[in-house]
């Protein structure tokens, strides 16, 4: 089955499928309508839910493991919602200048790497993880040397 974009849902379908995805993986068990209409910031009616999520369903995102249970996300599903939230937007000028300022400070590395972290977890909304190869597992591949000056050969 071909991939759908997350551009191709209209902005009901994107947020009724982001309260499925979420409330599974908080859960681990189908999500119904009802529990998708009682959350916060969504207006719809449980009927009005079932018509997206069948919608959804149609398009390869969600399933349901039986007639009476609420739907899951599919594996593709699934590939689409951690696609979009891997998708970074880019930086707004006050946030590239305050990135900027923090690079021209300078400081120890670990200060460094900190405030990239930190810089990246407040751009994306989420957790910012910087992995550093530990002193012990870092070797030489390859060296190169050259002179700045040129010799002189007699």
């Amino acid at each position: 089955m071909a991939s759908t974009p997350v551009s191709e849902l209209t902005e009901r379908a994107r947020e009724v499928f982001r309260m499925v995805v979420e409330s599974y993986l908080g859960s681990g068990a189908p999500v119904g309508s009802r529990t998708i209409s009682r959350l916060p910031g969504l207006n719809l009616s449980p009927a009005s839910i079932r018509n997206v999520m069948q919608d959804l369903e149609e398009l390869g995102l969600l399933s349901h493991p039986h007639t009476s249970a609420g739907r899951v996300p599919t594996e593709s599903g699934l590939r689409l919602f951690v696609d979009g939230m891997m998708q970074a937007a880019e930086p707004s000028a006050e946030e590239r200048a305050a990135i900027e300022a923090r690079i021209e400070r300078g400081g120890p590395v670990e200060e460094a790497l900190a405030a990239a972290t930190a810089a990246l977890s407040g751009l994306s909304a989420c957790a910012g993880i910087v992995l550093v190869p530990s002193a012990s597992r870092c070797c030489v591949n390859w060296a190169s040397s050259s002179s700045r000056r040129p010799r002189r050969w007699r």
